[in-house]
């Protein structure tokens, strides 16, 4: 998303970008997702979710979230709801691929496949497609199973570190979702998420509840907890309250009965909880990592000489917490294009 933003937005000003996409699609992970763009509707919610991110870089994205929001909708990204189904966050729900479509025709020149070494705007995506990567700086107990598109595997990174880049904070931080153990294909990165965490009981798989505390409203804490379990795994057990709740548009019983790793309690690894009477298997599934390379208010990455850079390949906005990666991208890749022609 952040590349298209920052070529459209270019263009807009009368530049022509080219987008080198290493795919053989636009759109990275935007097009896998469920196209909610958002903020928090209080700015003080924003600093208490992500208290460790650097909060200059998130009162911009705060702040200009709503005109970008507007920009996209007059290039004709189709909006599916104006509202985000979450009272503490205002946004809208664009469907991915007219989104997509939307943004790539604005963009001008796509070339699929196709690679730099001398780009001017980093918007790779982030690590996560890179196991070596991930072990080194995220550090999961076992290899994560990766939920987004496959060619986001570090090459922003990489490059901007080869020429002095600084790090963020929180690069040991990902967002992601609890998923079932078991294989799944790209269409399901959304309807198979395991998103009840909060109204189970969680256990590893020696049978110890290993999440202190409450369970956050996004669950990001609970899938980092989960990557650093043996076996980077969790049973998510339920009791028939928790089967009755819902989330979104679907009860948890629903979502149970869609998972391929449920399970009769009876046949779970450890003694069989009081009450128990669904249990699923899960693993988490990596979205986008959070840390990444610094960057000042401009877009730049501070220790280089003119590299400029956004979306997942740009850290620190959502460190501590969890915010929208689709929201940062989109006003940070507006901000490189309007950085790298001159501040226009």
């Amino acid at each position: 998303m952040a590349g298209l933003c920052a070529a459209a937005r270019a263009r807009e000003l009368g530049a022509s970008p080219v987008v080198f996409e290493k795919g053989t699609r636009p759109g990275g992970s935007m097009l896998l997702s469920s196209g909610v763009v958002w903020r928090f509707r209080e700015w003080e919610d924003f600093r208490a979710e992500c208290p460790t991110g650097q909060e200059r870089l998130q009162r911009i994205v705060w702040e200009r979230l709503d005109d970008g929001i507007a920009w996209l909708e007059w290039l004709g990204a189709p909006v599916i709801a104006h509202e985000t189904g979450n009272p503490r966050t205002v946004g809208k729900r664009f469907d991915p691929r007219g989104l997509t479509e939307a943004l790539s025709r604005s963009a001008g020149e796509v070339r699929l496949g196709e690679t730099t070494e001398e780009p001017v705007i980093l918007a790779t995506g982030g690590f996560q497609g890179d196991a070596a990567l991930v072990a080194e700086h995220v550090r999961p107990a076992a290899p994560l199973r990766l939920r987004a598109n496959p060619w986001s595997a570090g090459d922003g990174l990489r490059l901007a570190r080869s020429r002095g880049a600084e790090l963020s904070a929180g690069t040991d931080e990902f967002y992601g979702r609890n998923m079932p153990d078991a294989d799944f294909a790209e269409e399901e990165f959304v309807p198979l998420a395991q998103l009840y965490g909060r109204f189970a009981r969680v256990y590893n798989e020696l049978g110890d509840e290993f999440f202190e505390g409450e369970v956050s409203w996004s669950e990001n804490d609970l899938v980092q907890a989960t990557a650093r379990q043996p076996g980077a795994r969790a049973w998510y057990v339920l009791d028939d309250a928790a089967l009755r709740q819902r989330v979104r548009d679907r009860t948890v019983e629903e979502m149970v009965a869609a998972a391929p790793t449920r399970v009769d309690p009876a046949g779970l690894p450890f003694p069989r909880p009081a009450g128990a009477q669904a249990a699923v298997r899960v693993k988490p599934g990596i979205t986008h990592t959070i840390g990444g390379l610094r960057i000042d208010e401009d877009a730049r990455v501070v220790g280089t000489n003119g590299l400029l850079a956004a979306g997942a390949d740009a850290g620190g906005i959502s460190t501590g917490g969890y915010a929208s990666g689709l929201a940062a991208a989109l006003v940070f890749g507006r901000i490189a294009a309007e950085t790298a022609l001159g501040g226009l």
